[in-house]
């Protein structure tokens, strides 16, 4: 045999490679839910509430029964005799209250936009016709929006059955704050206000329910990024044995955690399946998605910070509240958000005293919940910007700042104030690759220039810590279990060819890609050799699905195990037909080597045929085993921690308020980097994300509960003209914790985004003497700070 050519033999990992299903994608080929063509489908929309508070006092739904093509308008209270309410609260945030929370509105509605109706038609037209007939009678009740006012004693409770509008808070108060903020020579103070939002991915929300009266069994394609935590979720809700429920996750066009929520919409749609025994689709059109998908954000946080005499930090103290809509949504509980923006903010810095303060109330807007980020984006925000004020208070560089507080490096393992163990991160190093890459010094001697040229520019900083790859320990037990471990199973097939089955699915960011590349350099051959399936509970391992940058950490490990444990066995069974040792043998290009000279022995092919075909070729006790399953979970530690700094530059006009983001710069540290290509894609596809949050994005409600621009025409998004020239740099730090060595990365960019854009905006705005802290940071918001415009928030 001729050895395979030595220019063919690559290690996958840290290799820039394309994402397997990118041609099939360019070729139109794409699957996604509302491609999903089942034989007799119907269609179902939803009347919502239009109203943020009211008791249901009647519904009348005779003349939409008798529309054309309706086959049946079912209520609330019908929904609610085939399915267990859900209520979010989990053991790891003790103290929790919620109220439950039906598929549908019973007799009264809590939010604008709760489905209170279900009308079901042949087609989406007939359907949407008949729900312009359903009559709801509403009685108005007074809503509850303001956050700063939903605990005083005067507001109603949004839920009476609870008490109050308090649904969960956190305390961390070790004693020494108040002395240690007594004894600093600086201290600054500042509110930061962050508005809600929502994620627009580019598939709206959508599930095709089949329920198969035969089989007694119910088949749900939906785009969800927890396919295996979505059938626990609707089996158990929906009164189903687990096995009696298989959920299909096709394409994904998008999800950033607005998929791995429960909706009643979605629930109500199985429910009707079952009722009418036949199939039907859900999709949610963008104008209700405004006011039905999950939303985020909606913090007000008060932070305070002391200096010495040498401008170190003394003490750092924040107060969060943080408003979630009339329900925690299930399963994840809506608490998690505040409780990381607690424990994150400050958190690259050496902190000798912290304080922290977290309070969730409900209100009568629609639910939030996790979304990308998941509180850290705002613990960033509030960290760089109250540290870059205390920078401006003493007289000192922003950069030298960060360089006199961060954590050494040197100092790991490093427990923080609010009790977080990080393994080994690298934040100075970070910081000194950020300051060579952006030309920090000659930045700022640009910067001088132009403001004697009346050229406001301005450089904000940020480091930030990422916390990835959850253990067990982060969600506890609660309605549902929530899995934080991930499957593999690898399996040889007959014609040489490996099949890599896994927990996660893919939603975009290139899980697919990475796994393939992992279990290839596991067993020593081709990426393309190796042929990924997820999102078929029916046909995958178990696995907690794609959420908090857990696919190339987690179920990455997972298959590098699988793929170790199989590449073993493969040499093993070689070794008995070659009539050597398996140690003595190698793996390279998907062929079998002598490991000593690289000559070829036999390829994975004729070994694949002979375990399937010719098994009496092998040793009488010997049972091949080509199909090897490893799991994986973070046990140690509640995340795996990573690192990361970001530069911005901007230019603000002082006549406009406009900001104009000139250059991003990051580096980032996720251990391990397995494919850079797709790794650079995902943090500059989060800065962008992070620059629509920070200057664009804010869902605005009136004072009745009703949301004003719910449209794009409105809620304005980062488009290709406003995304900015971004340079990014990695430094590589494993974690011990896995072989792989490899941290999660998806949510880097939009952390760390919005506090160096606000940190850009107030140094360019510095020489004004103004300064902004409510995001977004809109050119109306700016041009109040500048006192040129009454401001009207």
């Amino acid at each position: 045999m001729t050895p395979p050519d030595s220019a063919s033999v690559r290690a996958p990992i840290g290799e820039p490679l394309p994402r397997p299903q990118s041609r099939r994608f360019l070729f139109g080929r794409g699957r996604y839910v509302d491609d999903v063509a089942v034989a007799g489908v119907a269609h179902v929309v939803y009347v919502r509430s239009p109203f943020a508070a009211a008791d249901i006092t009647g519904i009348d739904v005779a003349a939409a029964k008798a529309a054309p093509g309706v086959i049946a308008v079912v209520t609330g209270s019908e929904i609610a005799e085939w399915h267990d309410p859900w209520v979010a609260t989990i053991t790891n945030l003790p103290g929790q209250k919620s109220p439950p929370q039906h598929a549908l509105a019973l007799d009264r509605v809590r939010f604008q936009g709760e489905p209170v109706v279900a009308v079901v038609a042949e087609s989406r037209a007939e359907a949407e016709d008949a729900a312009e007939l359903v009559e709801v009678d509403y009685a108005p009740l007074e809503a509850v929006v303001d956050m700063e006012t939903a605990l005083d004693p005067a507001t109603r409770v949004v839920s009476p059955e609870l008490g109050d509008n308090l649904f969960w808070r956190m305390d961390i108060d070790p004693p020494g704050v108040s002395e240690a903020f007594a004894r600093s020579t600086t201290v600054v103070e500042e509110t930061f206000h962050i508005g809600r939002q929502t994620l627009a991915p580019l598939e709206p929300r959508g599930i095709v329910a089949d329920y198969d009266p035969a089989e007694q069994r119910l088949t749900l394609t939906f785009a969800t990024q927890v396919p295996h935590i979505m059938r626990y979720v609707f089996a158990k809700h929906l009164r189903l044995d687990e096995h009696r429920v298989r959920v299909v996750c096709p394409d994904v066009g998008g999800a950033f955690g607005l998929k791995i929520h429960t909706y009643g919409d979605e629930v109500a749609t199985a429910i009707l399946s079952m009722m009418l025994k036949r199939p039907l689709k859900f999709i949610a059109d963008r104008l209700e998605s405004f006011v039905s998908d999950v939303h985020c954000r909606d913090h007000r946080v008060k932070a305070r910070l002391g200096l010495d005499a040498e401008g170190r930090i003394t003490a750092l103290e924040i107060d969060d509240l943080t408003a979630i809509g009339p329900f925690s949504v299930y399963p994840r509980s809506s608490g998690i958000e505040a409780l990381l923006v607690c424990t994150f903010t400050g958190s690259p810095y050496h902190l000798p005293a912290f304080k922290a303060a977290g309070k969730v109330v409900f209100t009568n807007k629609n639910v939030m919940c996790q979304l990308r980020g998941v509180g850290m984006p705002i613990a960033c925000s509030v960290g760089e910007g109250i540290i870059d004020k205390a920078a401006r208070a003493a007289g000192i560089d922003p950069l030298d700042f960060r360089r006199r507080n961060l954590i050494p490096d040197d100092a790991y393992p490093y427990t923080t104030a609010s009790g977080m163990p990080f393994e080994s991160l690298s934040q100075q190093a970070a910081l000194e690759k950020l300051a060579a890459l952006m030309d920090y010094d000659g930045l700022r001697r640009e910067q001088a220039e132009l403001r004697e040229q009346g050229v406001y520019r301005g450089i904000g900083l940020a480091c930030f810590v990422e916390g990835t790859a959850p253990s067990p320990a982060i969600y506890g037990e609660g309605g549902a279990p929530i899995s934080a471990q991930d499957t593999c199973t690898v399996r040889l097939e007959p014609s040489g060819a490996l099949t890599c089955l896994v927990g996660v699915s893919e939603q975009g960011q290139g899980a697919e890609a990475v796994i393939a590349q992992v279990t290839a350099a596991a067993i020593g051959v081709a990426h393309t050799d190796i042929r990924v399936l997820m999102g078929d509970t029916d046909a995958t391992p178990y696995g907690g699905g794609t959420w908090a940058s857990r696919a190339t950490a987690i179920a990455g490990e997972a298959a590098r195990k699988a793929g170790v444990r199989l590449r073993a066995n493969i040499l093993g069974l070689a070794g008995q037909l070659l009539q050597a040792r398996g140690e003595t043998l190698d793996i390279r290009a998907g062929t079998i080597v002598d490991a000593a000279t690289g000559e070829a022995r036999m390829t994975l092919r004729e070994l694949g045929h002979a375990i399937h075909f010719r098994t009496t070729e092998f040793a009488p006790d010997t049972h091949p085993e080509i199909a090897v399953t490893e799991q994986f979970s973070v046990r140690s530690r509640m995340f795996l921690y990573t690192n990361g700094a970001m530069g911005c530059h901007v230019e603000v006009d002082p006549e406009t308020g406009f900001v104009t983001v000139l250059k991003v710069w990051c580096v980032e540290d996720c251990g391990t980097v397995v494919n850079p290509m797709l790794l650079d894609d995902q943090i500059r596809g989060g800065i962008v994300q992070g620059i629509g949050n920070t200057l664009y994005e804010e869902l605005v409600y009136d004072g009745e509960g009703q949301l004003q621009n719910g449209s794009f025409i409105d809620y304005l998004l980062p488009m290709a003209g406003e995304m900015p020239d971004i340079e990014v740099a990695h430094i590589e730090t494993p974690t011990a914790e896995s072989g792989l060595g490899a941290k999660g990365a998806g949510e880097a960019g939009i952390i760390g985004a919005p506090g160096a854009v606000l940190n850009a905006i107030n140094d360019a705005l510095a020489p004004l003497g103004a300064s902004v802290s409510r995001q977004p940071y809109t050119p109306e918001r700016i041009l109040a700070a500048l006192g040129k415009v009454p401001s009207r928030d």
